[in-house]
């Protein structure tokens, strides 16, 4: 397969990363205004709801997508996701009913929990075994490269309020009566994008095989199943799975994303300047992301992880203490900024690499899904219980508790992360 090819087909595929970074943070820009429109804003329980419907979404995605990618294929089902993020774009921001902008905000999660396990399969199985690592991180750039057009879009499409006015005055701003629905509606491009060019893109060459039975027997000949991943060796290389997909969650630097407003306005910026500084760390984002591209096959998985839960454990410390102690203004974002690049450069990218890498052929498909699964069930609990947990314990608390995670996890994976760079799938 020519170089030029490959790229191609891979930043196709990974476009599923685009759309699933982009679905999943819009609503963190949208959420103060249609908060407003649909009477939430004083509901926790409702906030909670509507930002976690398409992590519901994501988590039937990903229970089905495994079952599914090995009856349809790899490319069907990429199209299928394409399919969806368009109808949820299209009706996220037409209805005008809480429960129907629910029911499609739950339809784009059932894309995200798709593409965000099949993206990295699919890149995993058309790369060669020495650029592998860096080909699957290019889906992560993606994710990344969507949060920020995300960021940026919500920034440009919301105009500047007076913070002193009434509830009854900003019910009839731009921003709560259209802006948010031209936030969902932008995502309709990339999604089109997306549909088109994936029907040029081949099948994977690894499902080719299998369904021609021209995979070794210990791979491929004996239909792999849930009892199958819960066995013997599987068993252990499952453990490690799963650990890695929740603590990629677990870890706190989505709430960032997601509760951009609360963190930013608790450290003193109003929202003017909360949305410029969410723009900030979708920037650094991007930047750091490139950083991993170019580590994961020099420094290997192994040590990029370390990194990233060692470090996120020490920087959410250090910006609980500042909560703690009331610190204001700079300070705040540059530890927030810190921390979403550290994450950007190793637990982002890089635990998306594992997964795809650590299974063998024949497990492949199913211990991605249930991985997935679990990781999108880390992310349920931990955007629900955040608005929760802030209103408990505080945001000091929320980032030391964070904080004990990372170091948690920092253990385990210097005892149990094996190192996989530059080593063949099978």
């Amino acid at each position: 397969m020519k170089r030029s090819f490959l790229y191609f087909i891979c930043s196709v595929s990974a476009l599923g990363g685009l759309l699933f970074g982009y679905d999943w943070v819009v609503i963190g820009g949208a959420k103060p205004f249609y908060e407003l429109y649909f009477g939430i804003a004083d509901s926790p329980s409702l906030q909670g709801l509507a930002m976690t419907t398409a992590n519901i979404g994501c988590l039937f995605g990903a229970m089905t997508a495994g079952w599914l990618t090995d009856r349809w294929g790899r490319r069907p089902l990429l199209l299928f996701a394409a399919v969806l993020f368009t109808v949820s774009a299209v009706g996220t921001g037409l209805f005008n009913d809480f429960l129907l902008f629910n029911i499609s905000r739950f339809v784009g999660g059932i894309g995200i929990g798709i593409a965000s396990m099949l993206s990295p399969m699919y890149i995993a199985e058309v790369s060669p075994a020495n650029i592998r690592g860096r080909m699957v991180s290019l889906n992560q750039m993606t994710i990344v490269l969507g949060i920020l057009f995300a960021q940026v879009i919500n920034m440009l499409l919301a105009e500047s309020v007076d913070p002193t006015m009434a509830t009854a005055e900003l019910m009839q701003t731009w921003n709560v009566r259209m802006g948010w629905r031209w936030m969902f509606w932008a995502e309709t491009i990339p999604a089109a994008l997306f549909l088109v060019l994936a029907l040029f893109i081949p099948e994977s060459p690894v499902y080719i095989a299998m369904r021609q039975g021209k995979v070794s027997a210990d791979e491929a000949h004996h239909k792999a199943t849930l009892l199958t991943l819960f066995s013997g060796k599987y068993g252990r290389l499952l453990l490690l799975g799963l650990v890695i997909a929740v603590f990629q969650q677990w870890c706190g630097t989505n709430v960032i994303f997601n509760y951009a407003q609360e963190i930013f306005q608790g450290a003193g910026f109003s929202v003017d300047g909360m949305f410029i500084n969410i723009v900030i760390t979708g920037i650094a984002n991007v930047l750091f992301t490139f950083v991993a591209l170019y580590t994961v096959e020099k420094w290997g998985r192994r040590t990029l992880m370390l990194i990233g839960a060692g470090g996120l454990g020490m920087i959410y410390l250090i910006l609980g203490t500042c909560y703690f102690v009331e610190v204001k203004g700079l300070l705040m974002v540059v530890l927030v900024v810190m921390a979403i690049s550290c994450y950007a450069m190793t637990l982002g990218p890089v635990t998306w690499v594992l997964l795809a890498e650590i299974f063998p052929h024949r497990v492949r498909g199913v211990a991605m899904a249930v991985c997935t699964f679990a990781l999108w069930t880390g992310c349920c609990t931990l955007t629900y219980t955040f608005p929760l947990m802030n209103a408990s314990v505080g945001s000091y608390g929320s980032f030391w508790i964070y904080s004990g995670i990372c170091i948690l996890a920092f253990i385990f994976l210097f005892r149990k992360c094996p190192e996989t760079k530059g080593k063949i799938l099978e």
